[in-house]
């Protein structure tokens, strides 16, 4: 099995002279303190946030846990106080509405330098499944300069292989010509949306399609078992989100979770309630520290988001950490019983292993009634699978101790699959109003 191309990368740009954890975290901690030394210098929110931490008496990361978290409600309120530089240095600025919020926006800021960092970490990471044989097509924004699909764009220009910003899904039927003739074999795009297109234009897949790698929202082991079995593709993931420059580790050929940007980025997994630091194998709340950002730096960031990093080594072999597949966003969940909830992975992981499905929406109503609204490729499948799916959420929901009563019904827009860059939520209408 090939090593991970991420290695090597991450070896030169750190200029470590042994490849073992011990070097790589004396790196990390050396541009921890730089960075909390850049912040406090440059940035209005963080001298005053950090002003009783003295960045010297940072002798290991015990200490540096001891600093507190950096909060996404601290950005909505003080997003240009975070700016280390002048806003005539700033190349991208990208607006964030939070899901499930009216009025409340994150704007994050990157310099010209910080995008090229991001375009170095997909030129290696894109290494781990694509090479000049391939032809690859991004199902994500990419118009604008500085997108995801942009950067993604000259990335793989740089190392010779052909790709196409496509942008969101909406035409299925163009969608499958233009894979066609333009000789397509790795599709990066949303899972719901693959998948969605996957069931949809099954012959295409079967066809063209070799390679895929999905980011922006859990990916359920349900659609990788159904891509993987039905069309031979080979199904990578990556975990990445704007804050921390969109990318943040991409699976190996191994396929067993992330190999982290460990070079541009600082990683924790914590308990989500207490805020301390769990073992490796324990599974928490992921926390980043950006090690080499000019623009927008941060310190000790809660993603909301869950996962663990594994004990064992990777099978490529590399000394790097791997993190496990993201279980999605912590809040993203509706209580059923006495502190007993179900997740949107959960419902995942049921409803999208029916074929018929093509998309759903979830809304738990005040008087607990759990709306399951199904998208289905032909109105006759819809009452085909209604039954079935009522009475197997009722079962999870009972599972989990809870005596919310279900109701499946039919969403009519199954010709309408282009989604926002929000991560899909949970309409719980008893907590969101």
């Amino acid at each position: 099995m090939k090593l991970t191309p991420l290695e090597t990368w991450i070896v030169s740009e750190t200029g470590i002279k042994e490849k073992t954890r011990a070097d790589l975290e004396e790196y990390q901690l050396s541009k921890i303190k730089k960075v909390i030394k850049y912040v406090k210098k440059y940035s209005e929110f963080y001298s005053e946030y950090l002003k009783d931490i003295d960045e010297a008496d940072i002798k290991s990361f015990k200490d540096f846990q001891k600093i507190s978290f950096t909060l996404p409600e601290y950005i909505r309120e003080f997003s240009n106080k975070f700016l280390c530089v002048p806003q005539r240095e700033i190349s991208r600025i990208v607006t964030l509405k939070t899901s499930g919020t009216s009025g409340e926006e994150k704007r994050i800021y990157f310099t010209e330098n910080d995008l090229k960092l991001t375009v170095e970490f997909f030129k290696y990471g894109m290494r781990s499944l694509v090479n000049e044989n391939d032809r690859v097509i991004v199902f994500l924004p990419g118009n604008s300069y500085g997108s995801i699909g942009d950067l993604l764009k000259k990335a793989l220009n740089e190392i010779n292989i052909g790709c196409y910003v496509y942008g969101m899904l909406s035409d299925l039927k163009d969608a499958a010509e233009f894979i066609k003739n333009k000789k397509i074999t790795c599709i990066v795009g949303i899972p719901t949306q693959v998948l969605h297109f996957s069931r949809m234009e099954s012959e295409t897949f079967k066809n063209n399609i070799r390679k895929i790698l999905l980011s922006t929202d859990y990916v359920p082991e349900t659609l990788i078992t159904e891509i993987t079995s039905k069309f031979q593709c080979k199904v990578f993931t990556h975990y990445g989100m704007t804050e921390m420059g969109y990318g943040g580790g991409v699976e190996c050929e191994a396929l067993n979770g992330y190999h982290m940007r460990e070079n541009d980025l600082y990683f924790e997994i914590v308990d989500p309630y207490k805020g301390e630091v769990v073992k490796d194998g324990e599974y928490g709340e992921i926390v980043f520290t950006t090690l080499t950002r000019e623009g927008m730096p941060l310190i000790r960031y809660r993603t909301g988001d869950l996962a663990r990093f594994n004990i064992d080594s990777c099978a490529c072999g590399t000394f790097l950490k791997t993190m496990s597949r993201s279980l999605g966003r912590i809040e993203n969940r509706f209580e059923v019983g006495d502190s007993e909830f179900i997740y949107m992975r959960d419902l995942d992981e049921l409803i999208l292993s029916y074929e018929e499905v093509i998309n759903y929406k979830v809304y738990v109503q005040e008087e607990n009634l759990i709306c399951v609204y199904i998208a289905v490729k032909k109105e006759e499948d819809f009452y085909k699978i209604k039954q079935i799916l009522e009475d197997s959420i009722k079962e999870l929901v009972s599972a989990n101790k809870g005596n919310l009563d279900v109701s499946i019904r039919y969403l009519k827009e199954t010709a309408q699959v282009k989604n926002s860059m929000v991560k899909r939520k949970i309409c719980d209408c008893r907590r969101d109003g």
